[in-house]
């Protein structure tokens, strides 16, 4: 049974604003949205996960969801929450950051069925498109007192905004007239600070085509303590996996504060309220086992990495951070090690290298996990190493056996500082 759209969203805290008639709209009649998606980059990221969990909300409810990759008008550049303007790309960079942004989308969304979802670039309709036709049939319908009015305007007046930049609400808004006339889509989406420019495309088509169209956006998402979302110390946190590894992204929800996690495991989740009621009730009882946060990175992990890409950063979760036996060390596949080599420090050396060496050699000189044989001396009479978690003594030497699965060893100083080294 199709959802109540809205109902949806408004219970998920995912409205920011909405246009007076959508929700009535939108439960008329099956119906066709959009939201536009701003290429970049080969890779979204986790900011976009917002837009991209209003399409799939958008479907679940029964209706159309368009995807709008900007071709067009990642040539010219949203002011929309910038200081200043932004470097433009080239169009052999837009279409790689086409095809990147697209491959991920379609993990989301269904492409198929009767209310398939589907791809559109705005490039196909203004590459043919010439300065004059635009200016005298789309540009005569808003006027420069309504293009100054909106906020991504106003706020740039001071530092400087090109005509580029100021034109951009204009071209946004060509897209929804088009997208409108052409697949009937009478709704965008997308987050607050694209308001005006959603607006700007309402506009245009109730004077250019006479039609009705509607709008809602999301709350921009901030974490409690002030800083931004989607940001770690090494920069944003990608969807990509080369970007931004499985453990990375994994750890990156795993990490929320118990207010931010409430308020994630609604957006960025498909579980119903009573699960989630559950879960939130069931971590208060022991806040320090952090339910909440595992259910919530486990989800979202799986469904932008995949099940063997969330048991790979589950398994180097639990390393890292917890006791792990010699049985856990024997299930990991070969997708955890892998991991476990990118996450920790790691040699790959040739088995024969490997299999006799001292374990000195193996923590120092062959391998620099120590920085000198004197600290690891020192640390060895100290009872702090641990080869496959098992405390070792100074006359210890790798052998066949010590090689998980004739593939690794995983060499420890105390609980939390670890190495791995692999057969070639």
């Amino acid at each position: 049974m199709p959802k109540n759209f809205i109902e949806e969203l408004q219970w998920r805290g995912m409205i920011h604003d909405m246009m007076p008639g959508t929700e009535e709209a939108l439960n008329k009649q099956v119906s066709s949205g959009y939201i536009g998606f701003d290429p970049t980059a080969d890779s979204l990221h986790v900011g976009s996960l917002v837009q991209i969990m209003i399409l799939v909300h958008f479907q679940r409810a029964g209706h159309k969801p368009y995807a709008l990759v900007g071709g067009a008008t990642g040539m010219v550049g949203d002011p929309s929450g910038k200081s200043q303007e932004r470097n433009l790309l080239d169009a052999d960079t837009l279409n790689k950051n086409v095809a990147g942004v697209r491959k991920q989308l379609e993990s989301f969304l269904s492409f198929e069925g009767e209310n398939a979802a589907e791809m559109v670039n705005n490039y196909d309709w203004f590459k043919d498109m010439n300065f004059l036709e635009f200016i005298r049939d789309t540009g005569k319908h808003i006027t420069v007192n309504y293009m100054m009015a909106k906020d991504s305007v106003k706020s740039r007046l001071e530092t400087g905004l090109s005509f580029t930049e100021f034109s951009y609400q204009l071209v946004q808004g060509y897209d929804f007239y088009h997208l409108n006339k052409h697949n009937n889509c009478i709704v965008q989406m997308g987050g607050s600070d694209q308001w005006g420019n959603i607006v700007t495309g309402t506009e245009l088509i109730r004077r250019k085509g006479g039609g009705q169209a509607y709008a809602v956006t999301t709350p921009l998402i901030k974490k409690a303590d002030g800083t931004k979302f989607g940001k770690t110390e090494g920069g944003n946190v990608w969807l990509d996996a080369e970007r931004t590894s499985p453990y990375e992204f994994y750890q990156f929800w795993f990490n929320a504060s118990d207010e931010d996690a409430e308020k994630y495991i609604k957006i960025f989740t498909l579980k119903e309220k009573e699960e989630i009621d559950g879960i939130i009730s069931e971590h208060k009882e022991a806040e320090y086992k952090r339910l909440l946060q595992r259910e919530l990175a486990a989800d979202i992990t799986r469904r932008v990495h995949g099940e063997e890409a969330l048991e790979a950063a589950l398994a180097v979760t639990k390393i890292v951070f917890e006791k792990v036996s010699i049985e856990d060390l024997e299930k990991l596949s070969d997708d955890a090690i892998m991991t476990l080599s990118k996450e920790l420090p790691s040699a790959i050396l040739p088995k024969e290298e490997i299999v006799g060496m001292g374990i000195i050699d193996a923590l120092g000189a062959k391998t620099n996990f120590l920085k000198s044989n004197g600290e690891a001396r020192r640390e060895l009479k100290g009872n702090a190493i641990s080869v496959n978690k098992t405390k070792v003594k100074d006359d210890f030497v790798i052998s066949d056996e010590s090689l998980i699965n004739d593939k690794f060893a995983l060499l420890s100083k105390g609980k939390k500082t670890n190495y791995i080294l692999i057969v070639e």
